[in-house]
Formats: structure tokens, sequence, C-alpha cells
């Protein structure tokens, strides 16, 4: 089952990566950004990140190389789980209103924000060596997320160009992005909280 799951998971995720490349790609081009810079808008979005560290789990199941074995770790799976988590109800409850997708952008959209969160998270539920975690994990859940909070605040500031609108410094100001950011964060907090809370429910031992 964990090996059937990490294909499906694999398969879905890659595509969906590769078919929201294949858009924005051209798109950059066309607005007159080089291919690096096009590159590095691509991956500036937390979303295409998660989405790419969730192959990357997937694939660290599927083949044993060392190269993946941070993906491994039960620590870094519940922190995408969280992560994942985040991404869905972030898009769902703030970012699924200021725009209006059609074509293969619906189906990206759809895939990215709900498919893939949806299967990570049944899959890590389903397949995961469970009870490895402790309640100071949440703190270590929060790090990768919020390296790459400081990393896009700080090319914002140096490029004009935010992922995302509750981050627009330039527009709202840096009190109100610092506000906005908090909240985000404590709301991964309580997510990190719910993914250490399960798997430690779920790695019971069992009378």
């Amino acid at each position: 089952m964990r090996q059937a799951g990490a294909w499906i998971g694999f398969v879905i995720g890659a595509a969906a990566l590769i078919l929201q490349l294949s858009l924005t790609i051209p798109l950059r081009l066309a607005e007159g950004d080089s291919l690096p810079a096009a590159l590095v808008f691509y991956l500036s979005f937390f979303t295409i990140l998660a989405n790419l560290a969730l192959v990357l789990i997937y694939a660290s199941e599927l083949w044993a190389t060392p190269l993946l074995g941070w993906f491994r770790a039960p620590v870094t799976r519940a922190t995408m789980a969280a992560a994942i988590a985040l991404v869905a109800i972030f898009y769902h409850l703030i970012l699924a209103e200021t725009w209006d997708p059609d074509g293969l952008g619906l189906v990206c959209d759809g895939a990215l924000h709900y498919v893939t969160p949806a299967l990570y998270i049944l899959w890590w539920i389903a397949t995961a060596r469970h009870g490895k975690l402790g309640w100071s994990d949440v703190w270590s859940m929060l790090l990768t997320p919020t390296i790459y909070l400081v990393y896009v605040m700080a090319r914002g500031a140096l490029t004009g160009d935010y992922p995302y609108p509750i981050l627009e410094a330039d527009r709202l100001g840096y009190a109100e992005v610092a506000l906005d950011a908090l909240a985000v964060l404590l709301g991964l907090a309580a997510l990190s909280a719910i993914v250490v809370g399960l798997d430690r429910l779920l790695g019971a031992p069992r009378p």
C-alpha cells in the first residue's frame, strides 16, 4: 500500500508541477523575463515548493538512494503534512476568489491545491511509521516555512515581486504584512501540533 500510494502521488504530483511549469515559463518570457528569472518566479511560490517536496518524499520511498535520505525522516514527512494542509486551507479561504483560472490552468489549480494535499495526507496517515514525533518537533516543523518567508520578503524588497497578495509590503506596508505572516505561522503551528498529536495517537501501543 505504501509503494502503490507513493507511485500514485509521485506521478500526479510530478505531472501537475510539469504542467504548471509549462504554463508559467512561456507567460513570464512573454512578459520580458529571462529564462532564469522565469524559473525563479515559478519556484517562489510555497505551493510549488511544497508540492516539489511531496514528489521528493514519494521518490525517497520508491528509490533507496542516500541523496533522498532527509525526505525519509519522520519529522520531514510530518512537516510536509502540515505544510500541504496549509496550502489547501490558505488557498481555499483566501486565494481562490482572487482569480478565475480556466482550461489547463484550472486543472493545475485543482491538482496542486486540492488533489495532491488530499493524497499526501491520506498516504501519510495510512502508511507512515507513526509514534516517532514529540511535541518539541512542532518548533522544527516551523523552521523551513519561516526560512521561505524570510527569502520571499527579501526577494520582494529587492525586486518588488511578491508571490502572494498578503505579502505585498510595497502596497500594504510592513506592519500589516508582519501581522498577516504571523497569523499564517500561527495557523501552521496549530496544524503542526495537530499532525504531531495525530502521529502520537496513531503510534500509541494497542491493548
